[in-house]
């Protein structure tokens, strides 16, 4: 169960219109249709913002010619502005037909009610994982549009040269942390692995550990227990061993992205975003599942779109936004584009995607849906972040005993929910 959440905005007096960058499609339909019968669907977005702005128009303009009786008015948001115009616009009962959200916020907008259930989705088209994460109280209420994921990244050449087993997705943890003390090296630099002690990693691990972040009810901290102090440990006990420390300048813009590239680091736990950065590497590398340790469980980020509560048009939304995530516009679109990857279920339209290298194994970007982590969320999500994050770094650069860290990073996040 989700913590009850609520969404606080200060709405001025009068309201004002959202100050966003409208765009409808290139052409009209010339079916020869009454323009008077049309309906006109807003839809509120960031994620085309700043490049794929002419992609998200294709993708409207194949769904107006097969739908002659909608205009889909796109309003784009930068996404640093985006959520604050968003909670105005809900406030203030002028937001879009449809929108955009994160899985953070989904979450807070479903709990306040903003959302309007969806009805006959065709749950066949999506990634369960990913469809079950726009669920709420057993209610289909919004739809995956996209999707990242963390997997291990390594570098074959470390591990042909130790003469070692490439990882593989059945290892765990012990497999790992075995492969990483052959691998590290500190007189030449390099070393078995990279994992930073985050909040990101704490709650993955956690899952991974067989532990909860918090209690059924949501009313307090879970992970001060004997799965989250060994999820802790795994997390703060590497550096200065098989990981660079603080002082080696972990942690710091680049670090490890620098580290790989490098050649100096056998593993690393990072998302698939960093293919195309890594495309020009001069090694070898590849991807696989990210070790278990109770269980397997990886890390999934995710945008997704929903019709308001308060739309005028919700049919006409719901079948804009099926189109915007499962029809083979969209899938066309996004792969020739790179622009994030489509969440469909159907794995042979995704062969333009799954043919590219590096890495060659990109199945793992797939397999790794099957056993998924979604991040904890509460009102206070950046508090609680910087929470566990900042207590967790402090015993890994040794100031604090893990265990004392563990509490008092518990302690700060229950405040948080009281």
């Amino acid at each position: 169960m989700r913590r009850q959440l609520t969404i606080g905005v200060a709405v001025a007096a009068s309201t004002l219109m959202l100050a966003a960058c409208s765009q409808g499609s290139a052409t009209r339909s010339s079916s020869g249709d009454d323009e008077s019968d049309r309906v006109t669907v807003r839809y509120m977005e960031f994620s085309s913002n700043n490049g794929n702005e002419d992609n998200l128009a294709s993708i409207v303009e194949a769904f107006e010619a097969d739908n002659p009786d909608i205009e889909v008015i796109v309003e784009t948001t930068p996404y640093d502005d985006y959520f604050t115009r968003l909670q105005t616009a809900v406030a203030g009962n002028t937001e879009a037909d449809a929108f955009e959200l994160n899985y953070e916020n989904f979450v807070t907008y479903a709990e306040s009610g903003a959302l309007a259930e969806l009805s006959g989705v065709d749950e066949g088209a999506y990634t369960p994982s990913l469809l079950e994460a726009f669920q709420y109280d057993g209610a289909q209420v919004g739809l995956p549009e996209s999707f990242s994921d963390v997997v291990l990244f390594y570098n074959k050449e470390l591990f042909a040269e130790a003469g070692l087993d490439e990882p593989s997705a059945d290892w765990t943890w012990e497999d790992q942390l075995a492969a990483a003390e052959a691998l590290t090296d500190t007189d030449e630099g390099v070393f078995g692995l990279y994992q930073p002690a985050t909040f990101h990693e704490f709650y993955k691990v956690l899952a991974q550990a067989g532990g909860e972040f918090f209690t059924a009810d949501g009313s307090a901290v879970a992970f001060d227990s004997p799965a989250g102090l060994e999820a802790a440990r795994w997390l703060v006990e590497k550096p200065g061993t098989v990981m660079p420390t603080e002082a080696d300048g972990a942690g710091t813009p680049d670090f490890d992205t620098e580290l790989f590239r490098s050649g100096n680091l056998a593993m690393w736990h990072t998302g698939i975003w960093m293919f195309g950065p890594l495309a020009d590497t001069p090694f070898e590398w590849d991807i696989v599942v990210e070790p278990g340790n109770a269980t397997q469980a990886s890390a999934m980020f995710t945008n997704g779109v929903v019709v308001s509560a308060g739309s005028d048009h919700p049919e006409e939304a719901q079948r804009w936004l099926e189109y915007l995530t499962s029809s083979d516009a969209m899938v066309d679109t996004r792969l020739e584009a790179g622009w994030e990857l489509p969440p469909i279920a159907d794995t042979d339209k995704l062969a333009p995607y799954l043919d590219q290298t590096p890495p060659a194994n990109r199945d793992a970007v797939f397999e790794a849906l099957e056993e998924t982590v979604l991040p904890p969320v509460i009102s206070s999500q950046q508090e609680m972040q910087d929470a566990v994050t900042e207590e967790l770094g402090e015993a890994a650069a040794g100031r604090k005993d893990v265990e004392d860290a563990l509490a008092d990073a518990a302690d700060r996040v229950n405040a948080l929910l009281n």
